[in-house]
């Protein structure tokens, strides 16, 4: 099943599908992100993982735009721990092409990255077999 959601404009931001054949969480996000955004994907997120728990997140930025940074702070010190409360254990990090994206990104991994076994990716596929790897 497939967890789409829509910005006002009716344009998805996000989507979460649960792979069962390799036991992970896909979560792909589209365009720029604000804090709104971030919050309600990310309570979606943990959501999800409480009704069906997973320890593994493919987290995948190839389709963002531009920074979140400003949604960091809540990341690190809501969600964060909501999450891992739920389960998760890993995450794997397709970082954006966009420079901004990048940034936001490097800046989360500082933040959670003791937390978190979080590993950031250029592609997909390295992304994909590192998360077949663990546990």
């Amino acid at each position: 099943m497939i967890n789409s959601l829509y910005r006002g404009d009716g344009s998805i931001y996000l989507t979460i599908e649960r792979n069962e054949q390799h036991n992970w969480n896909y979560a792909c996000w589209y365009g720029r992100q604000t804090l709104s955004t971030v919050m309600d994907g990310g309570l979606t997120y943990v959501d999800m993982l409480r009704a069906a728990p997973c320890p593994k997140l493919l987290n995948d930025h190839r389709n963002l735009v531009g920074t979140f940074t400003d949604s960091n702070d809540w990341i690190q010190q809501v969600w964060t721990p909501l999450i891992m409360a739920a389960g998760l254990r890993y995450f794997a990090q397709v970082v954006s092409t966009d420079i901004f994206g990048q940034l936001s990104i490097e800046d989360l991994q500082h933040r959670i990255g003791e937390q978190l076994d979080m590993r950031l990716f250029d592609s997909l596929e390295p992304a994909q077999i590192w998360l077949q790897s663990q546990p």
